[in-house]
């Protein structure tokens, strides 16, 4: 049976003739309800006061907000010591005093304007903001939903000047005593917005998100002293020392004496691109693998000093991670990316809280080959953390040169580079385990049936030296060896090394040969979007050097006519749009590359020693060494730890000696 139509208002509705009695009565009711448009809508100019107050919905979020805005503009007056005081965690007072330049008396009005800006004034500027804000909207948006009042004076001038809003009511400009500098005073926030006010969390959470906001300030910006107070009490002090944060005490200070101990230091700069002429610089600290998160807490990235999220750095890291993190555990880092401005656009948001790359899939590749350098370097044996072989010449990222100033001299050739273009080495290593298996036979062959002395003297290298792990003294329960070396004991996983070793081995003989394709008897016709099928067309090239050999079939269909060699057994298809999915995303993708890891990583599983395996000691100090020579041999394929290290002064406080 057709369905009934109602025409009801200005709304026509179609309703199944079963039900059409008790539709069209609900329907009727409803319209009844809603009132009808007017019939005298114009257009019309919003007053300022609105104007502001709906820009204040987009850039103030919360107190934790106000105080980003109003440091910010502090920090761009060149201030060096920042006061700030805060009353039921900002909800009820936020108070800013800086050391700045300060603002003239003519132009303190002006301040509280929208879009009134002394940091940019052509497209040119804006399009290479090197200073924290520009928008200029800042002031005015707080002062709308505040009682707000802003002193200024200038070093020379006699006395500041004051000027105070009271919800977007502007007064009149006031003499006032001030020090040099600038004070912004923002009370009862959201006062004349109670919607929004409402949405306001527990004063313990409100002045959390302020403390977490001020510890990336102080990661970002050590060369800039802060002093918090909250409720009249001193709450906390970061002393404006520019070598604080690369001392380490600033990262001890502000994510933990763990995450100092854990540290690595990073800093490598290459080429932007071949056309542009100038450097990325990538620096800062990763945490090692054994240093993990259960959540995103401890990720810090800051582009050209501004704290920002990007996802596709965000997956780069994650991706340099992959071999090496536990299951569903989170990697911790301060990084610090340097790009030359004018190929990076900031005004994407409204916060300033995202950034959009020109050359997103360059960065993306540099960040992850930057990364996964260094955490290739985390060997066993190698000494953990910041102050392990930091050097002291390195700048703070305030004074980093400029991308377009950084010349290919200015950077030294850092062991990540070379590790970048160190050459695969050649082997006939299969890929077969029963291949792996027999590469490791001499070395892990059946146990020697010549006794053992008891207890052996503590052998020294050639050089006089003991190697990071040591000597072989014992096997306890045929699953850890355990090693004296100089400063104590080491403790290793046997299986989860050799499984490390076996993995590394396979991957580099993999690396040697190359992705294979093999070409598919029939093509396998695969359903994509329009936009898939516009980027597999288009990078066709890449596709082919991750092993797929593809062909457009239609506006939203590809024809998969060859598929890597090593996993044409597998998903495929899956993989394919996977690999298509991180392309759209981030512009590369290594889902081809974690495929074959993961098959590496269980034929080396089952190529390595079992528990129980008796090894003698010439096959257990074989083992050490060929952990000490490893990449990334610190973990095993699945992110456990493969050895752990007890000092003599730490097995001296387990038995009390010396007290």
């Amino acid at each position: 049976m057709p369905p009934h139509v109602f025409v009801v208002g200005e709304s026509v509705y179609r309703i199944p003739a079963a039900h059409a009695h008790a539709d069209y009565d609900r329907v009727c009711s409803r319209e009844r309800r809603t009132p009808a448009p007017s019939s005298d809508v114009t257009i019309r100019q919003l007053p300022d006061t609105l104007v502001n107050q709906i820009a204040a919905g987009e850039v103030i979020e919360r107190p934790a907000s106000v105080v980003k805005e109003l440091v910010e503009n502090a920090i761009d007056a060149g201030a060096r010591r920042i006061d700030i005081d805060l009353e039921e965690g900002g909800v009820r007072l936020i108070r800013v005093r800086d050391d700045g330049g300060g603002i003239a008396p003519e132009e303190l009005a002006l301040a509280v304007q929208r879009h009134a800006t002394s940091k940019i004034s052509s497209l040119d500027d804006l399009e290479a903001v090197a200073t924290l804000g520009f928008r200029g909207e800042a002031l005015p948006s707080i002062a709308s939903v505040s009682r707000f009042i802003i002193a200024s004076r200038r070093g020379d001038d006699d006395h500041g000047i004051a000027l105070a809003v009271d919800g977007g009511r502007v007064g009149e400009p006031a003499p006032k005593q001030q020090p040099a500098g600038t004070t912004v005073e923002v009370r009862d926030l959201f006062y004349n917005v109670p919607a929004r006010r409402k949405f306001l969390r527990a004063e313990r959470t409100e002045l959390g998100h302020i403390e977490e906001w001020l510890r990336q300030l102080a990661l970002a910006r050590p060369d800039v002293e802060l002093r918090v107070s909250h409720n009249g009490k001193p709450l906390r002090r970061y002393k404006g020392d520019g070598g604080a944060l690369f001392s380490g005490e600033r990262l001890a200070e502000t994510l933990s004496e763990e995450f100092l101990a854990n540290a690595l230091q990073v800093d490598h700069a290459a080429p932007l691109s071949t056309d542009s002429g100038s450097l990325m610089r990538l620096s800062g600290w990763i945490a090692q693998p054994a240093y993990s998160r259960a959540s995103t807490d401890q990720q810090y990235l800051f582009v050209n000093g501004r704290a920002v999220r990007d996802r596709s750095i965000a997956h780069a890291v994650k991706q340099a991670y992959a071999d090496v993190l536990f299951h569903g555990r989170q990697p911790a880092y301060v990084l610090f990316l340097e790009v030359d401005p004018r190929r990076v656009d900031v005004n994407v948001h409204p916060a300033k809280h995202e950034v959009r790359f020109r050359d997103g899939r360059a960065i993306h590749d540099f960040v992850y080959r930057t990364l996964q350098a260094a955490l290739a370097e985390t060997r066993a044996g190698a000494p953990a953390g910041v102050s392990a072989g930091m050097p002291g010449e390195v700048a703070s990222p305030s004074s980093f040169p400029s991308s377009m100033d950084l010349g290919a001299s200015s950077s030294t050739p850092s062991p990540y580079a070379q590790a970048w273009n160190r050459p695969m080495p050649q082997t006939g290593l299969g890929l077969r385990v029963d291949d792996a298996r027999a590469a490791y036979a001499a070395l892990y062959a059946a146990p020697s049936s010549q006794p053992q002395p008891a207890v052996r003297p503590l052998p020294e290298t050639q050089d006089g030296e003991v190697p990071p792990l040591g000597y072989a003294i014992a096997q306890l329960h045929g699953i850890y060896i355990l090693s004296e070396t100089a400063d104590g004991l080491i403790v290793v996983d046997m299986h989860a090394a050799h499984e490390r070793i076996g993995y590394e081995k396979l991957k580099t003989a993999h690396d040697s040969v190359g992705l294979r394709m093999q070409p598919l008897l029939v093509p396998q016709t695969v359903a994509v979007s329009e936009r898939e099928a516009e980027t597999a067309e288009r990078e066709a090239a890449t596709l082919a050097a991750l092993g797929f050999e593809i062909t457009r079939s239609g506006p939203q269909s590809i024809a998969l006519r060859g598929v890597p060699a090593l996993l044409a057994e597998g998903e495929v298809e899956a993989l394919f749009r996977d690999v298509i999915a991180d392309l759209v995303e981030h512009g590369a993708s290594r889902r081809v590359a974690s495929a074959r890891d993961e098959l590496l990583a269980t034929m080396a599983c089952h190529g390595a020693v079992r528990a129980n395996r008796r090894l003698s000691l010439p096959e257990m100090n074989a083992l050490l060494r060929e952990m000490e020579a490893t990449e990334r041999s610190g973990q095993c394929n699945h992110g456990r730890p493969t050895w752990a290290k007890f000092t003599l002064g730490e097995i001296d406080r387990w038995f009390l000696r010396g007290r």
